[in-house]
């Protein structure tokens, strides 16, 4: 005989169970991406995808360099080498193991013929047979001061063309910009001729003949879009809203409007969430005391071009225009960044005093 009692508090715990898991999904945005049946490799997508045949093998050598990241991370410890980059930062094991990667794959790229790392701020000529044709900037690891709580970093390059070069020339000019992602996977956006793509590495979806050591690289996202509007935010530089009441008004306003907070202090993970939840908005003004630390040719242009080309929006934070109007004028200039859904960069713009 089955025990009334048993079965009672049975349906009462699935009850429970169901009406907080619906609680949840309402308010954590859980993903929505499906399995698909077919999944299209790296070089699959770039010959469809990406018509110039120069940027194509670009991209394939940068894809490359963001594998070998991925590997060095698994095997090297996280320890400082008791040196500082120009801007003063210790710089750890990890952030020079993930430079030194990225300087060799331009050395033996047969189109990148300029280079610039954040680590080292200054433009080298890397192009011996003047076959160049690309000056390629990058941050080799952001997130430095997550990265040993085991957090997710990554690595931000923009690509410009040999016409612009680097200096003088704007976000916008960027031929294409890649941002990877080393967390428990490691997965890559790519800025291509009509969206956004993110690929998986080393992923062999079930059923699949897909060789990775052939083909490490899966195309899991297509034509990514930002939505609009947000109920996720992520403020940085939170410092600077003692000196910003504008800024203190629209944290005030995201918490009673009952935004989610999604905020790790590590600029790729911060920003990338943004496509993969399809909205989100990251705030990082600036002001006399806490002025800006972001870089606009290794950090905001790259993931700028991204985010615009995804529908979504770019503040500079001072004139409240894109970020990739911005003409960069030093390898290091700085720059405050407001970016995401387009309607809460406006927002941003409003209460910051920005509109035009």
């Amino acid at each position: 005989m089955s025990n009334p009692y048993k079965a009672a508090a049975e349906k009462q715990k699935a009850f429970a169970f169901n009406k907080a898991t619906s609680a949840a999904s309402s308010t954590s945005f859980y993903t929505t991406e499906e399995k698909k049946d077919h999944y299209s490799t790296l070089p699959e997508v770039l010959e469809s995808k990406c018509e110039d045949p120069l940027v194509r093998q670009v991209i394939q050598d940068l894809m490359q360099v963001c594998a070998d990241i991925t590997d060095a991370l698994r095997i090297s410890l996280v320890t400082v080498e008791g040196s500082t980059n120009d801007f003063g930062d210790s710089q750890l094991s990890v952030d020079m193991i993930s430079d030194q990667l990225l300087w060799e794959a331009c050395r033996k790229s047969s189109v990148i013929r300029e280079g610039a790392s954040e680590e080292e701020p200054e433009i080298r000529n890397m192009d011996e047979d003047g076959t160049g044709e690309f000056t390629v900037c990058w941050d080799p690891l952001d997130g430095s001061s997550i990265i040993d709580n085991n957090w997710a970093v990554g690595t931000m390059i923009g690509v410009w063309p040999k016409s612009t070069g680097l200096l003088g020339a704007t976000g916008r000019d960027q031929v294409t910009s890649v941002i990877a992602l080393y967390g428990p996977r490691t997965t890559v956006l790519v800025a291509l001729d009509d969206g956004v793509y993110e690929f998986t590495y080393g992923a062999i979806p079930e059923g699949s003949n897909i060789d990775p050591k052939e083909t490490p690289w899966i195309c899991t996202r297509h034509q990514i879009q930002i939505n609009e509007d947000s109920k996720i935010f992520s403020p940085a530089n939170l410092r600077s809203a003692q000196d910003l009441p504008g800024y203190q008004d629209l944290v005030n306003y995201y918490m009673t409007n009952r935004y989610t907070l999604r905020y790790t202090g590590g600029f790729v993970p911060d920003c990338y969430m943004q496509f993969t939840k399809n909205m989100g908005v990251f705030c990082n003004p600036t002001s006399q005391a806490s002025p800006a630390k972001l870089r606009v040719a290794f950090e905001a242009a790259p993931f700028g071009l991204l985010i615009e080309k995804a529908g979504g929006l770019t503040s500079d934070g001072v004139t409240g225009k894109s970020v990739l109007d911005v003409t960069i004028e030093s390898v290091d200039q700085r720059t405050a960044l407001c970016c995401g859904s387009k309607n809460e960069v406006l927002r941003f713009n409003k209460y910051l005093g920005l509109e035009e």
